[in-house]
């Protein structure tokens, strides 16, 4: 395997400016400053790309407390990764990177995403739940063209790490979640309704907006009665009924509330 160069990093750079947004300045960064992160980043990229085809791997996680030697948690190097169809799940979360590779695989990568619960609009006529992460949304949901930024992330004790910055779409969708309860896997799942999200200056990360079709508030209730988690996939390509035959052919208990 041929060692990564600076001109392969100067290349993959020069793809991202034309494929995204180059935002220097948000967050008061200066160019060179920028520059340095975002290259950094595509170095991870390249390490990440490079282990897993090593060994066979389609899907990973990593966690901001291990990151022993990595100047900045992979934020941008995940979603590149992601859009180009491996699977991943934060904070070492290894069901839901797998239930992301698995769903990827169902909608040929078409809109299908790593998401969490972040966030709750809880005023009345507006309920509805943001999905975001640290930095770590799939580009595949955007509904405008991502913006590439770097600001601080302040959890890890590490630097300043760039990412892609974007609103989700809106339709209809599906948010899945798989759960162990030691005994049995039980993949939990509720169609939704999902709207792109208000500008967030001071949350510059990715996001999604959506409701339960069975409403925030029944939604929620039986999510957690029946041991939901809040890391998810989230994906207008995959349909309910797509996830239900899967469920039946591996005998799978699934949970579709409504």
């Amino acid at each position: 395997m041929n060692k990564v160069t600076d001109a392969d990093i100067d290349e993959k750079y020069a793809e991202l400016a034309k494929t995204y947004t180059m935002n220097p300045s948000a967050g008061g960064n200066d160019e060179a400053f920028f520059e340095d992160h975002v290259k950094y980043q595509i170095r991870e990229y390249f390490g990440l790309k490079r282990f897993m085809d090593a060994h066979g791997y389609t899907a990973f996680s990593d966690n901001f407390e291990d990151l022993y030697g990595m100047k900045e948690l992979p934020g941008l190097a995940t979603q590149l990764l992601m859009a180009e169809g491996y699977g991943f799940a934060g904070e070492g979360d290894w069901k839901t990177a797998a239930l992301d590779r698995l769903m990827k695989i169902i909608s040929h990568n078409k809109r299908t995403a790593f998401m969490e619960d972040y966030t709750l609009d809880l005023r009345k006529g507006h309920e509805a739940i943001l999905g975001s992460h640290m930095l770590e949304v799939d580009p595949t949901l955007a509904s405008d063209k991502p913006k590439i930024e770097v600001h601080p992330l302040d959890i890890g004790g590490k630097e300043d790490p760039a990412r892609l910055v974007f609103t989700g779409d809106e339709g209809d969708a599906i948010d899945v979640t798989l759960a162990d309860f030691g005994d049995e896997y039980r993949m939990i799942m509720y169609e939704v309704t999902a709207n792109k999200a208000d500008e967030t200056p001071k949350l510059p990360v990715a996001k999604q907006l959506w409701t339960p079709k069975a409403g925030l508030k029944e939604g929620a209730t039986q999510w957690i009665q029946n041991g939901g988690g809040h890391h998810t996939v989230f994906s207008f390509g995959v349909t309910a009924q797509q996830v239900e035959d899967f469920a039946n052919m591996v005998n799978l208990h699934l949970i579709n509330i409504k």
